[in-house]
């Protein structure tokens, strides 16, 4: 149950209000040729080639000729992209439900997410299957890391986020599926929630 105290809500959003499914990108991988994939990528750490595009430091298109690199001659880059893009799966519409109630009671809410311009183009297009609304029609604010140069468990990007918009860090919450992340928050004084594997957000606020 949400304190009462809480202002703010900072969402996660792959794993908390869109389903994803890390095991479909590896299985993916495997099929077309990188067979450790899951040793480079998983949600608890990931190689730097993974940390370059989720930060901006590299674009769509050097990320994928870098994996070409590490599969059979004759791959082609659309192979890549549906691999790497597997993992994103559908949006409930009970997430965009939750959203606007919290919205409605007076709750500033943020989305923070560690992601990738190849995986927000297919987040959007299964986020706009269940919503006339745009996802920055209903946050306050929406934060992607390769867009803002930050990403978590890092102190700045949360630090980033709550000077942007003055948020008292005791009073504003912030819910992710992962630990590492919930951790880094910890550090600055947020309040956190980890949501486990099958949980259900909408039981947190009930």
């Amino acid at each position: 149950m949400i304190s009462t105290e809480i202002e703010a809500i900072i969402f996660d959003y792959g794993g908390v209000l869109i389903n994803i499914d890390y095991q479909a990108t590896v299985d993916e991988f495997k099929k077309i040729g990188i067979y450790d994939f899951d040793a480079m990528y998983s949600q608890a750490e990931q190689s730097n080639l993974f940390n370059q595009i989720e930060t901006g430091q590299i674009t769509p298109d050097q990320f994928v000729q870098q994996l070409l690199c590490l599969l059979p001659k004759g791959t082609k880059p659309g192979q890549v992209i549906k691999a790497w893009n597997a993992i994103i799966k559908d949006v409930p519409k009970k997430s965009i439900k939750l959203l606007k109630v919290l919205k409605q009671k007076g709750y500033k809410i943020y989305l923070l997410s560690n992601t990738n311009a190849l995986h927000i183009e297919v987040a959007n297009v299964e986020w706009n299957k269940v919503s006339v609304l745009k996802i920055e029609e209903i946050m306050d604010a929406v934060y992607y890391s390769h867009i803002v140069g930050l990403r978590k468990p890092d102190e700045s990007i949360f630090e980033f986020v709550c000077a942007k918009h003055n948020l008292n860090v005791s009073k504003t919450l912030f819910i992710d599926d992962s630990i590492q992340h919930i951790e880094g928050a910890k550090k600055i004084g947020l309040q956190t929630y980890h949501l486990k594997n099958k949980e259900d957000i909408q039981d947190l606020f009930s």
